[in-house]
């Protein structure tokens, strides 16, 4: 006994001294654990507070409401409920439905971004126009006044989806529907000349447009 009390207190010292390395390095595991959770949470906390503001500066320009001419989603050439489809000129309405009946048959469907807009929001997306473009030069590239919009008269719309006005840039002049601006492939207006004649050549955008400068 007296020989071997040594040896089992060197082994229990031994045994102690790694349980004691051993608690430490839990310790430390679950500290890095606890501090990669903190650190992984505020990311994610990042990216929803991001898109929360994302969200809420989108929501931003829906704030005039269906009255003005805000398009919800969905909506397609024949919805009479939407202003800003009832309110476009009848003649282009009456174009683009004819011509929607038709692209039905290959599968395409006419959504519409946007049609008739009042005054107050074609102001309200000029305004955040220049403030994305910084400037209002370089916003007229884009969104026109609204006392030279054909928007707000009801003269134009902006088609949705992609598969629409590739069908539309095919066969829209038949209907006397034509893309006017280059860089827009969504706007289009009645020409009703074009039937017979084709569209006429576009404008590169609408600052070369003699419309817009009024």
């Amino acid at each position: 006994m007296t020989y071997n009390e040594p040896a089992r207190t060197a082994e229990t010292a031994d045994t102690s001294a790694r349980r004691g390395r051993s608690t430490v390095f839990a310790r430390r595991g679950r500290s890095a654990v606890i501090a990669a959770l903190a650190i992984g949470g505020a990311t994610l906390m990042g990216v929803v507070g991001c898109q929360a503001s994302q969200s809420s500066s989108a929501s931003a320009s829906m704030s005039l409401g269906a009255a003005s001419g805000v398009v919800p989603d969905g909506v397609t050439v024949f919805d009479d409920e939407t202003p800003a489809v009832a309110e476009l000129d009848p003649d282009l309405l009456a174009a683009l439905r004819r011509a929607a009946k038709d692209a039905a048959d290959d599968k395409v469907t006419f959504y519409v971004n946007s049609g008739w807009r009042s005054p107050e929001y074609q102001d309200q997306l000029l305004r955040e126009a220049v403030s994305t473009y910084g400037s209002k030069e370089k916003a007229a590239r884009w969104v026109a006044t609204p006392d030279t919009s054909p928007h707000v008269s009801g003269d134009a719309i902006d088609i949705g989806h992609s598969a629409a006005t590739a069908w539309l840039s095919a066969r829209g002049a038949g209907y006397g529907l034509c893309q006017i601006y280059r860089n827009e492939s969504w706007h289009y207006e009645l020409r009703p000349e074009a039937v017979e004649r084709g569209c006429p050549p576009m404008y590169a955008d609408p600052t070369h447009d003699p419309r817009m400068q009024r």
